[in-house]
């Protein structure tokens, strides 16, 4: 038994010959911020699909706050709220009416939702387009109607299925300090992403799938940290050959006065290389730091981009 909000154990789905999800582990903890990640193809939409109910998974676990999706699904429901890729509904209603709708579907009166929907609407800058129909929305527009309606009958849980896929960047930055806040107040998160940018800035924790499995999780630093190659370039006048012994506990390569050290946390180890640098006379020009993104680390794991 677990306390976590969501908790996926041996999951598997096959479509006749294809399979999808090769026995998926995966716990998010109550309140957590955690990002999916995947190249096309890898399991990450077929396991929200089964998490919501609009698809039958063909064996394991699926749990929200220890309730089964499927033996539960009335409570296990209520406690998501999902913003698609696509946007499946009617297409000729004005948008505040269709947030209506979709509160109603949770048993919510349109007396009981009006405040939840005005403040939706105006946080998420739709105020002003609270008649217009869907199909007359921009692409961001439409973005930001998805997250309002996850998010309308106050859910627990928000899975967001490639929330900024398509959007403008100032928007994405809008969008991005939103869901900050969001998690701030104690909403659970789950995030699929083609932008690994996005997952490194938000999530406190990342899972890579592939194959319809979960092939590494830890949090974006841990993971690059890990696997990642990181380095301090230091261009410096004045080495003395008893600098090789002085730096004994780094890995470096010196050549035409530009010494590069591997070291697993740059950060870390700068104050020290400087501060032997200097107590040996050495005159630092210039130093600089590199290091793995999570997309080097998920270039190295799957073996293929993310789109």
């Amino acid at each position: 038994m677990t306390s976590a909000a969501i908790h996926i154990a041996g999951l598997h789905k096959s479509y006749e010959d294809t399979v999808a999800l090769n026995g998926v582990d995966l716990t998010i903890e109550d309140g957590q911020f955690y990002g999916l990640l995947g190249p096309n193809g890898a399991g990450k939409t077929t396991t929200i699909h089964i998490l919501t109910g609009l698809v039958i998974k063909d064996s394991g676990v699926t749990e929200i706050y220890n309730k089964d999706t499927v033996k539960d699904f009335r409570f296990t429901r209520s406690q998501l709220g999902i913003a698609h890729q696509e946007l499946p509904v009617d297409w000729f209603f004005p948008i505040e009416k269709l947030l209506y709708f979709h509160a109603g579907y949770y048993g919510i009166t349109k007396q009981k939702a009006k405040p939840r929907v005005e403040e939706l609407l105006e946080r998420l800058g739709l105020m002003d387009k609270r008649t217009s129909r869907l199909r007359q929305l921009s692409g961001g527009m439409k973005r930001r109607y998805q997250l309002a309606k996850a998010l309308v009958h106050d859910p627990k849980i928000i899975i967001l299925d490639e929330p900024t896929a398509g959007v403008d960047v100032e928007l994405r930055h809008e969008l991005w300090d939103y869901l900050r806040k969001l998690h701030q107040n104690g909403k659970t998160i789950l995030l699929t992403t083609h932008y690994i940018e996005e997952a490194e800035l938000l999530c406190e924790k990342v899972g890579i799938i592939d194959k319809g499995k979960i092939i590494k999780e830890g949090s974006p630093k841990a993971l690059t940290t890990e696997l990642g190659k990181a380095g301090i370039n230091v261009h410096l006048t004045g080495w003395k050959d008893e600098l090789n012994d002085a730096l004994s506990e780094f890995s470096f390569t010196l050549e035409d006065g530009r010494l590069h050290f591997t070291v697993r946390d740059p950060e870390e180890a700068m104050a020290r290389i400087i501060q032997i640098l200097s107590s040996h006379g050495c005159h630092i020009q210039s130093v600089a730091t590199e290091k793995s993104s999570l997309e080097d680390v998920f270039l190295n794991l799957t073996g293929k981009g993310i789109n």
